[in-house]
């Protein structure tokens, strides 16, 4: 039956696609009023998520964060829609490397890459960052619950020849590309609640003491790769820009944790500045008051 009603899908999601833009950005406007206010998608926990990060703000701005929230959510739902047709050209003018060079002199240290991202602005058309660089991208994918939902991200994601991994297999394929000396940029989405079993690394999380994922820096000092951060601000709707800003190219040799601290604290900075572009219906703090593991450690 899931399937069936697939194949049903698909191909209307595929000439919503092709919608001119004024005509396709209409379509996310009323489905920010469906989900806004009919559905009231997760509207509780988004509500509690910027309570509990922006204490001392006013009812009123809650407000206005969590509705404009909704509107970029819709926005980036759609244009993930529209990756079914975009075209490259269009694409790299609608997400622009402000800086590839900054990564063209990681690219010299003749190493691996790990590229760190947050849940902020555009990750879905992080892609485009393949068309501007010469340099092998790959992204570090989790598969999705709902097995037709995730076919339909994983066609969208691959659409133009991406390699993806599955998250379970990262350490083996990237192990595999050192040896074989393929050399390639690995994206990570890295701002995601661990389970509480892999909870041994703890720090504040926008004010807030939370366990961390910490795989990408693990992954840069066991593979002795370098490590930058994906910086995606919204220029206007349809419209990013995107800066690559280099936390190491010695990732053996730094403290523990400083690639992990130095990310979240940039990640934290774009939040602060315009919280609407954070993905706020995860539910990125739930273990906060959990009961650490033994050997956790607490920053």
């Amino acid at each position: 039956m899931q399937s069936l009603v697939y194949h049903l899908v698909y191909p209307i999601l595929l000439i919503i696609s092709k919608l001119p833009w004024p005509v396709f950005y209409t379509f996310s406007s009323v489905l920010y009023i469906l989900v806004y206010y009919i559905f009231r998608y997760r509207k509780k926990n988004v509500t509690k998520n910027l309570v509990l990060v922006f204490p001392n703000t006013s009812q009123k701005e809650i407000h206005r964060i969590r509705k404009a929230f909704y509107k970029h959510m819709c926005d980036m739902f759609m244009e993930m829609i529209k990756s079914l047709s975009i075209s490259k050209e269009e694409m790299i003018k609608r997400f622009d490397i402000k800086n590839p060079e900054a990564f063209k002199a990681l690219e010299t240290k003749n190493k691996g890459i790990i590229v760190l991202m947050g849940h902020y602005a555009s990750y879905e058309w992080a892609i485009a960052a393949q068309f501007v660089l010469d340099f092998p991208i790959v992204a570090i994918y989790k598969k999705i619950k709902n097995k037709n939902f995730d076919r339909l991200v994983r066609r969208i994601r691959t659409r133009f020849d991406t390699r993806l991994i599955h998250s379970h297999n990262v350490i083996k394929e990237i192990t595999r590309d050192k040896v074989h000396q393929r050399l390639c940029a690995y994206g990570l989405l890295s701002d995601q609640s661990p389970r509480l079993k892999n909870a041994l690394y703890w720090t504040d999380f926008m004010g807030i003491k939370v366990p961390v994922i910490t795989g990408g820096e693990v992954l840069a000092k066991r593979l002795d790769m370098a490590v930058s951060f994906l910086k995606v601000e919204k220029i206007k709707r349809g419209y990013y820009q995107a800066e690559f800003v280099t936390i190491t190219d010695d990732a053996k040799n730094c403290e523990p944790y400083y690639i992990t601290k130095t990310y979240l604290r940039m990640l934290e900075e774009q939040i602060y500045n315009k919280p609407e572009y954070y993905l706020w219906t995860h539910k990125r703090w739930k273990h906060r008051n959990a009961p650490m593991p033994k050997n956790a450690i607490v920053d």
